[in-house]
């Protein structure tokens, strides 16, 4: 099969909508529904960031979906990205929706003083954002209007910066192995207009090239595509097809804390100004998710499938052993769905299979005498007759090991 064909058969918003995984509807254009099945991926990527990020040493916060206009002023971002914001009207007063979650966390940080002991100072968000895209160019969740960034903004001191960033290179390589993802860097610079001088400017490049060639990565130079705040580093994971998708990015900001006057006070006593690190590694939930439904063909891994079990009974007087069966697996964490229908054992399975659905559980007059089960799995076949005890090890064995 071509890759083309291969590529359609794989498109994230067909097979988002034969799983049911997430639809788009004309009272919302470009801000996806998710349907029960997706918000189990999304909870189950959003679980593993979790994790990944407070042994990274990570702090989670939340900031408003909304602020005032003059914090996008004091940004930049009324100057560099007012067409693609959208605007409300409060209490007489001009409110901004946030297309960027960097001034809130600039706000958080500067809620208090700060000393150098605390740097560097690391927050995480898993923030809503809302851009203002064409119509035209929406596409499913790989192009939407409001998605979710996995941010992250370090505070750190200027001695900081490289063993910062090499931390942070660790950290998007685990995430990405976790998905078997092969993926390509780019070192992105200075573009046309751009905030700061260039003394500033080159300072910041230089960091950000000594990490990439002190931890010998293989990258690329963009040339004028970084921010206008700093340059950067991004990420671009190549899918099953050998497609390149741009998500991760790590960009150095010597600008915002400058424009906020963050500080902090040094070992001196004199208050010092932090460098910013600006860090994404899905880039957003929306778009991972739609590259993970194409790269795995909707043909989810244990962990990350919506529904990983379906418990099948040959006939009605199967029903309340299958029931039972059900009941154990969700007590052991397992996500199971019991085909309650009179039909056809054999259409059960081929619907089951049609639903990408991990494993399947046939039950009949012997597994019910013998308290058992009879496994069987997606495009594999029979596995075999298998204790209760048997599957859930089984299972969990399997969802520890991806």
């Amino acid at each position: 099969m071509s890759n083309q064909l291969e590529a359609e058969k794989r498109n994230h918003r067909k097979l988002g909508q034969e799983l049911e995984l997430f639809t788009s509807m004309e009272e919302a254009p470009g801000m996806p529904f998710f349907l029960p099945n997706g918000m189990v991926i999304r909870n189950e990527l959003e679980h593993l960031w979790r994790k990944k990020h407070q042994q990274a040493g990570y702090k989670e916060i939340k900031t408003p979906i909304m602020m005032k206009q003059e914090l996008w002023e004091q940004s930049g971002h009324w100057d560099h990205y007012q067409e693609n914001m959208y605007f409300s009207d409060v209490d007489e007063q001009n409110y901004a929706i946030k297309p960027m979650n960097c001034p809130g966390a600039i706000l958080i940080y500067n809620s208090k003083r700060r000393s150098y002991r605390e740097l560097p100072i690391r927050f995480a968000e898993l923030g809503v954002v809302h851009r203002h895209e064409l119509s035209g160019s929406l596409n499913g969740l790989l192009r939407v209007r409001s998605f979710t960034q996995d941010d992250a903004h370090l505070f750190v001191r200027v001695d900081q910066i490289e063993a910062e960033i090499e931390k942070i290179l660790v950290l998007i390589d685990e995430f990405y192995s976790h998905f078997g993802f092969d993926y390509k860097v780019e070192l992105s610079t200075r573009p046309e207009e751009y905030l700061g001088s260039k003394g500033i400017w080159d300072q910041a490049e230089l960091a950000l090239e000594t990490v990439l060639k002190d931890k010998e990565v293989s990258y690329q130079i963009n040339q004028g595509d970084g921010a206008f705040y700093g340059p950067k580093i991004d990420f671009h994971i190549l899918d099953s097809l050998g497609r390149s998708w741009q998500c991760g990015t790590v960009q150095l900001d010597f600008q915002m804390p400058q424009k906020f006057n963050c500080g902090y006070v040094g070992e001196d006593n004199n208050l010092h100004q932090p460098v910013m690190i600006h860090r994404a590694i899905f880039g957003s939930v929306e778009r991972f998710m739609a590259i993970l439904i194409e790269h795995y063909a909707g043909e989810f891994p244990l962990w990350l499938a919506p529904i990983q079990a379906k418990v099948i009974p040959i006939s009605d007087s199967h029903l309340a052993y299958a029931n039972d069966v059900k009941s154990q697996l969700e007590v052991a964490g397992i996500r199971v769905e019991i085909d309650h229908r009179a039909e056809k054992m054999g259409l059960k399975i081929r619907e089951a299979e049609k639903q990408k659905i991990p494993y399947m559980i046939v039950i009949g007059d012997k597994e019910q005498e013998n308290q058992s089960l009879s496994l069987r799995k997606h495009k594999e076949g029979n596995i075999g007759v298998l204790s209760i005890q048997e599957t859930k090890d089984r299972f969990w064995k399997e969802i520890n090991e991806s």
